[in-house]
């Protein structure tokens, strides 16, 4: 929006961003998913509106329409006239999108994260999950399907203790 001392960028739009959570995984943003693949706007003396692009983790996700909402109002309070977001079902998400950071911060919350895929996926790279827990990589899988579409169960010899894996896309 453009007042007389300012108009908003799109890095304070993705400052903003880094504020909503994700509803499945509340330690980590949208941003920190690798969610959000563009942000514009367009500001006039007359009419300012944001432009959102939010690329889902899965298609079938339940969590699209409430990030849809939390991302609409949280840029909305910003001044914007009018705020758009867009879900982006072309583009595929991968794991290999999220932060580094939000990597580490699954970890701490209990949740493995996913492998880096720098090359295709094999059997050995989807059977080295560390556990969050004790950090072993003595585990195995006991579920393809977790709590949500993008988890998996997984289970740790040395600690003997359940996790949920974010499954590597």
């Amino acid at each position: 929006m453009e007042t007389a001392q300012h108009t908003i960028t799109e890095s304070e739009i993705w400052a903003v961003l880094e504020s909503v959570k994700d509803p499945e995984i509340p330690v980590l943003s949208v941003v920190d998913m690798g969610i959000i693949t563009a942000v514009n706007s367009q500001q006039s003396a007359v009419n300012s509106k944001a432009y959102i692009t939010m690329t889902p983790t899965f298609v079938g996700c339940p969590a699209i329409g409430v990030m849809k909402k939390d991302i609409y109002e949280a840029v909305k309070k910003m001044g914007f006239d009018e705020v758009e977001v867009v879900v982006d079902m072309e583009t595929s998400w991968t794991s290999d999108r999220m932060k580094p950071e939000a990597k580490l911060k699954l970890e701490k919350f209990g949740i493995a994260p996913p492998a880096v895929m720098e090359e295709d996926m094999t059997a050995e790279l989807l059977d080295k999950v560390r556990c969050p827990h004790c950090g072993s990589t003595d585990t195995t899988l006991r579920s393809s399907f977790g709590s949500t579409l993008c988890r998996a169960i997984r289970f740790c010899f040395a600690c003997k203790q359940g996790f949920e894996q974010f499954k590597p896309i």
